[in-house]
């Protein structure tokens, strides 16, 4: 008797599902990237210690020393690649003067935000996908503007993916809109990143996922003096911080306390890096960010958009926010030497494939849901068709309740599908697929009769 139903079973999920599907490699975006290039990246790097101190608080005169100079030369950059871009790309240094707050701006503050726009070649589409590092840098006394300030790894790091990534990729056209910005401000406080979260928000951007890059090119610790450049963290939430007092509820009674929307983003930066990365383990923190620090995706976590912070595995204290010296033979200070270009362009590569898959896969499934009319012991999902995109097909995504990460995969052409596994033991989402194979966002359904 168990053979026979163990028969019917099989042959019941081959019939819905097509059988378990094989993730194939999308050809462009390995192509891009393999053109992810560590001399690139150091050049990147070395330019931008070259202007002293990068402190938001410094010279904004002088071409050749200060933040000023800085956010000039990237936007110099972003502008010799959007050249060949037949218009796609369009560049812009978004300038505002901030008042003195009696904190960490002591004085009115020219800012500025460098950015490069590649524009989606679908008009109907209007999803919008950001990479962001922050360009200032600081020494132990964070109101100190005139010390050398390298900033090598926090952030030329995340600025220099930033720029690496653009130059890739504006070679490119995608159906969706991609930003790669640089902001100011960081370290006197997520500045920079409030104005632009505060533009998307009073803007109304389709702001459908955010990667945050700040200190994600060294590869070793202090005190636990650990070496390791096949590891990078992604902090992400799991409860929304927007409204959580009204979703707080179904939350709780369905369970989805580890799957808000940046969680599942960072599931999916776990699952696509990997992919298309060798030798690269991308590792999920359930932390929004890290003890007593704070980063750039927070600004938009809190009005609501889906956003994460992407940060090297093991942290190395002496050569962050450090006046340069030497003490005891241990040399202070956040130089290039202590940073492995390497360990940097795998964790560069890592955003870019998660930026081309996004930005290349059909939008999100509508008015997905799960059937819960009846007492059954399988699952029967149903959804309508994306607002954007042509679909291959669509991904129905398994795991079990305690699994951190998506377990199971099954292919379907139709807008439904029933799965001969419980409802009540297992959690579900629905992609998008388009014919390259790319996924959108995951999403969690909601209870329907």
């Amino acid at each position: 008797m168990k053979k026979i139903l163990l028969i019917s079973f099989t042959a019941f999920l081959f019939y819905n599902s097509h059988a378990q599907t094989i993730i194939e490699k999308d050809p462009a975006i390995e192509k891009m990237v393999s053109e992810v290039n560590a001399d690139s990246l150091k050049s990147y790097i070395n330019k931008l210690v070259s202007f002293g101190t990068r402190s938001t608080l410094s010279t904004t005169s002088d071409n050749k020393k200060g933040i000023g100079a800085a956010r000039e030369w990237v936007v110099s950059k972003f502008n010799e690649y959007a050249k060949n871009t037949n218009g796609r790309m369009t560049v812009e240094l978004d300038k505002w003067t901030l008042a003195a707050d009696g904190k960490r701006v002591d004085v009115a503050t020219d800012m500025g935000n460098a950015m490069a726009i590649l524009h989606g070649t679908d008009t109907a589409d209007k999803r919008i996908f950001i990479i962001s590092g922050h360009i200032d840098s600081r020494v132990t006394d964070v109101m100190n503007r005139t010390a050398e300030a390298p900033g090598a790894n926090d952030d030329g790091s995340g600025t220099s993916a930033v720029i690496e990534c653009a130059r890739v990729m504006s070679a490119y056209s995608f159906p969706s809109t991609i930003i790669f910005v640089t902001v100011c401000g960081e370290e006197q406080g997520l500045l920079g990143s409030d104005h632009l979260a505060d533009r998307a928000k009073q803007n109304n951007w389709n702001v459908e996922a955010m990667l945050n890059n700040d200190i994600m090119g060294s590869n070793n610790s202090n005190e636990t003096n650990i070496i390791d450049n096949t590891k990078v963290r992604v902090f992400s939430e799991g409860l929304p911080f927007v409204d959580l007092d009204k979703k707080a509820a179904s939350i709780r009674q369905y369970g989805l306390e580890n799957d808000g929307a940046s969680r599942q983003l960072a599931r999916y930066v776990k699952e696509t890096g990997e992919r298309y990365v060798a030798n690269l383990d991308v590792v999920m923190v359930y932390r929004n960010d890290r003890f007593l620090r704070g980063g750039d995706h927070s600004p938009f976590v809190q009005r609501g958009f889906t956003a994460v912070r992407i940060t090297e595995m093991n942290e190395n204290y002496e050569h962050q926010h450090q006046d340069l010296r030497t003490e005891k033979n241990t040399k202070y200070g956040d130089f290039p030497e202590f940073m492995d270009f390497e360990y940097l362009r795998k964790n560069t590569a890592m955003n870019l494939s998660n930026l081309a898959n996004l930005a290349k896969s059909p939008s999100m499934p509508l008015e997905v849901k799960v059937d819960v009319k009846n007492l059954t012991n399988s699952t029967y999902l149903s959804w309508k068709e994306p607002k954007n995109g042509k679909v291959k097909g669509y991904y129905i995504l398994m795991r079990e309740t305690t699994a951190a990460q998506w377990q199971k995969k099954f292919f379907t052409t139709k807008t439904e599908m029933r799965l001969p596994y419980s409802k009540d033991n297992y959690f579900f989402a629905v992609q998008s697929v388009s014919n390259d194979g790319n996924e959108s966002l995951p999403v969690v359904p909601m209870v329907g009769r």
